[in-house]
């Protein structure tokens, strides 16, 4: 379990706890039928103590059902496909901007207006960078 933030209300953890059980059943039952039946039982579990006023017995039951979603986690949870640990996470790899300097001259030629905004803006940025760091040492201009 990670480190919070900030500070969350009790109901606050049992909507968690709620949402993150159904998550888990999702992952061991791939049946709807199946999943929507259990996915009931489970919120008339959570409705039974759900008007438990005495605020020690509620951290307990917060408490085992933290523990009972432990034990009864599934091996191999399903993600969100574009969600962190989900099969497509950071799939789309967007390039980097200088990639475009290495366009052919007749894909540049599609785009006359850009192209020629572009290059003024990079003129610009040279200048910005020259007046901020200063020129370059000609000696630190080559690789090696």
């Amino acid at each position: 379990m990670s480190v919070p933030f900030a500070v969350q209300t009790h109901s606050r953890q049992v909507c968690s706890l709620y949402k993150r059980a159904l998550r888990n059943l999702e992952a061991w039952y791939d049946r709807k039928n199946i999943y929507r039946y259990r996915a009931v039982l489970m919120r008339q579990r959570f409705e039974k103590n759900r008007c438990v006023s005495d605020m020690a017995e509620a951290s307990r039951l917060l408490a085992a059902g933290e523990q009972e979603l432990f034990e009864t986690k599934h091996f191999q949870p399903k993600y969100p496909a574009n969600s962190v640990g989900g099969c497509a996470f950071e799939r789309e790899v967007i390039p980097p901007d200088w990639v475009i300097d290495y366009w052919h001259p007749l894909e540049k030629a599609q785009y006359p207006e850009y192209f020629a905004k572009r290059e003024q803006r990079k003129k610009e940025f040279v200048v910005w960078w020259e007046k901020q760091y200063g020129k370059p040492d000609p000696k630190d201009l080559g690789h090696h």
